[in-house]
Formats: structure tokens, C-alpha cells, sequence
């Protein structure tokens, strides 16, 4: 990215390695030389130009500020996807105190290169989303995960729930971010792991309940399948004020499009004849 005054529509990457201050001199000196190469190999192999970008290291973290010039999807997918891979490779031979796990967060907006490094509220909204707590919160609740990644809602819509990548927008959790000044949703994904599964403790959420996905204009998922939450009663369920007959009882009747936890719940099967 060019050298030049003023704001300009940027793509902010963070990354932070969990638990760096707990390791040892050389540990921590092995990381700072291990990540740049991980993150450089991440984005050769997913056909970005990082020499596009400007990078802020600072030990275990790096802040990477990128153009926006339609590379958005790529970085969301295919680089996320290559640094997961890579941090696969570097950590099966690892004892568990040597693993090297990450927390990433994506944001974008209008990003100035300052003279001691990046000014505008879309860096400040990348770094709340990067130490925010449902973020944490998924690292430690999918101990065997190697990354999770936390997206803007801008981000999120306009990549996964424009259907310009190959993540399905199912594989992502709304959560509520409250960090410092910042509060917003945001759409949390930990690859490998089911991410309506993991115990974040966050207020009114049910785990196991996966969260509604984003849907166009037309009632459909950005993957076309219909929005059944509208579907109209059929003749055969007949609808009344307290809702379907079985045997004249009333009965609830809930539809799920998602894995639902149902331990410790009853549940009846049958049609409308019983």
C-alpha cells in the first residue's frame, strides 16, 4: 500500500498468540521468529501481497493493514484457512505448554498510516474485537483448537453472508462484544470445532443452540435454502389460537435447521393423526 497522507478504505488483520508472557526467554524469542514466517507462508499460499501491506509487529501480535481491493473474501477464507493449516503442521509435535494457538479478528474501514503507526476507530475496533471476551472465551472453551477468528458485522455481511467465500454462514456464532467503549455483534468462527457448541458464558445464550443465520432479502440463506421460520401452516396442521391439534390436545411444535442439545429435554414425534 502506498505511502500517502489521509484515510484510505482499509482491511485490518490482528493476530495475538495466546499465553506468549508465561513462556520463557527462548520460547518467546522462537515465536516472534516463528509467526512472521507462519503468517508470510499463509498469505504466498493463498495469493495475497503482503508487501502491500503494512505490518505492525509487537512480539507475540501483529496488526496487518491491507487495501481493500477485493481481496476481502481471500483474507477471510483462504488466508485464515492457510495459517489454521500451518499452525496444524508446526503443532502436532508439540507438547501441549509448546503449542502456538491464535486469536484473530478482521475489521475494516477507514484506516490513516500515522507517523508512529495507525490512526481511526477502525484500528481501535479491531483491537476491542481482538481481546474481547467471547474470543478468549472460544480459545479456552475448544482447547484443541489452533485459532479462532472473530469478524466485524461489516465484515461478516459482506464476505461469508454475501456468499463470496466457501464458509458456510452456519459455521458462525453471533456473540456480543463489550469491550471497553466498543459494543457491537460480531460473528465468531473456530475452525475444526462447532462454534453454537462451546460454553462462552455469555448472558441469555443457550449452548447448543445455533444462532440465526444471516438471509437476503428474498427469505432465503445466502446458500438459497428457504427461511422455513415463515413457512405457512398446511391443511393438514390445522393452526388455532394455541396452535396445531394432536388427538384434540394442543401441542407446540418447533423447527430446527441446526444441531440443537436436547439432554435432559422430552421429545414426541408424530404426525397429525398422533
Amino acid at each position: 500500500m502506498a505511502e500517502q497522507a489521509g484515510y484510505h478504505p482499509c482491511t485490518c488483520i490482528a493476530l495475538d498468540v495466546q499465553a506468549y508472557g508465561g513462556n520463557n526467554d527462548r520460547r518467546q524469542s522462537e515465536i516472534q521468529h516463528d509467526l512472521p514466517r507462519l503468517l508470510s507462508r499463509a498469505a504466498l499460499n493463498s495469493g495475497l501481497d503482503r508487501s502491500r501491506w503494512h505490518i505492525q509487529a509487537k512480539g507475540d501480535e501483529q496488526l496487518a493493514v491491507a487495501p481493500m481491493d477485493g481481496s476481502e473474501p481471500r483474507i477471510v477464507d483462504d488466508y485464515i484457512r492457510h495459517i489454521t493449516s500451518g499452525l496444524l503442521g508446526y503443532n502436532q509435535d508439540r507438547v501441549s505448554s509448546a503449542r502456538m494457538r491464535i486469536r484473530a479478528a478482521v475489521h475494516h474501514g477507514p484506516v490513516e498510516v500515522a507517523d508512529n503507526g495507525f490512526a481511526g476507530r477502525t484500528v481501535v475496533t479491531t483491537s476491542r474485537l481482538l481481546n474481547s471476551g467471547p474470543l478468549r472465551g472460544a480459545l479456552t472453551a475448544a482447547p484443541a483448537a489452533d485459532l479462532v477468528l472473530v469478524l466485524s458485522d461489516e465484515v461478516y455481511r459482506s464476505t461469508v453472508g454475501g456468499g463470496h467465500t466457501t464458509l458456510p454462514t452456519t459455521a458462525f456464532r453471533r456473540v456480543a462484544v463489550q469491550e471497553k467503549e466498543y459494543e457491537a455483534a460480531a460473528w465468531l468462527w473456530v475452525p475444526g470445532h462447532d462454534a453454537h457448541q462451546l460454553d462462552l458464558d455469555e448472558p441469555g445464550h443457550r449452548t447448543g443452540a445455533a444462532e440465526e443465520p444471516y438471509r437476503t432479502a428474498a427469505g432465503t440463506t445466502p446458500h438459497g435454502r428457504a427461511d422455513r421460520s415463515e413457512t405457512a401452516p398446511t391443511d393438514s396442521q390445522p393452526v388455532g389460537a394455541q396452535g396445531p391439534h394432536v388427538n384434540g390436545r394442543d401441542v407446540s411444535v418447533n423447527t430446527f435447521n441446526a444441531p440443537v442439545d436436547l439432554r435432559g429435554g422430552v421429545v414426541g414425534f408424530g404426525g397429525p393423526r398422533g
